[in-house]
């Protein structure tokens, strides 16, 4: 990943955060007839990340492969009209803002029933948590539950290397990235409340 070292982002509590706080991840792998990439939710758990697929998947076949997963944090468009430096000098362009974690390790496959209803009940309890009434894999019929089971297998990736890359207009002065804040939240379209959060955090950190 291209990484101008004003962008990069080393915080290891940082970079699990965004994990936590975005847990979708883009895993990309080389199967047979090439690159692949499939979307899946992942549980940080230490240094792994343990997910899961159905048996078809061409990843359950690819135990032992090199894989990149991408967690894509908040982002968006920046225009130059928010910038307080546009108003004097015209000389900025606009951009895109965005904050991202890639994971490199190696992937295994679990075919173990017990540690995949073990993760399934970790992630359907974080997810549901938020819910009036969380559901519970206890509230499908055992058998239900034991077919679903037997048609997945667990993926784990024992994290090898983690980068960041938060894009967030330090190559700027701070009262342009003020202005990019406040022009977040007076847009407020999908997205721009949570990376004006994240450039206001990152602002408090520096």
């Amino acid at each position: 990943m291209y990484m101008p070292k004003h962008f990069a982002e080393t915080r290891v509590e940082v970079l699990h955060g965004m994990i936590h706080d975005y847990p979708f991840a883009t895993v990309v792998a080389k199967a047979a007839d090439g690159l692949v990439a499939n979307h899946l939710p992942f549980e940080l758990v230490g240094g792994l990340l343990h997910g899961h697929v159905a048996r078809g998947n061409e990843l359950a076949r690819l135990d032992g492969a090199e894989v990149l997963l991408v967690f894509q944090g908040p982002d968006g468009y920046i225009s130059p009209n928010w910038y307080p430096t546009k108003q004097e000098t015209h000389r900025e362009v606009p951009t895109w803002n965005y904050a991202v974690v890639h994971v490199h390790g190696r992937l295994k496959v679990i075919d173990d029933a017990a540690w995949l209803r073990r993760l399934l009940e970790t992630l359907t309890d974080r997810h549901e948590a938020g819910q009036p009434q969380p559901w519970k894999i206890t509230d499908a019929p055992d058998d239900h539950i034991e077919k679903s089971l037997r048609a997945i297998v667990g993926l784990e990736v024992a994290v090898e290397r983690i980068e960041g890359k938060f894009k967030l207009n330090q190559n700027h002065p701070a009262r342009n990235r003020a202005g990019v804040i406040a022009g977040l939240r007076e847009r407020d379209g999908n997205g721009d409340a949570e990376l004006a959060a994240l450039m206001a955090q990152q602002e408090q950190a520096s």
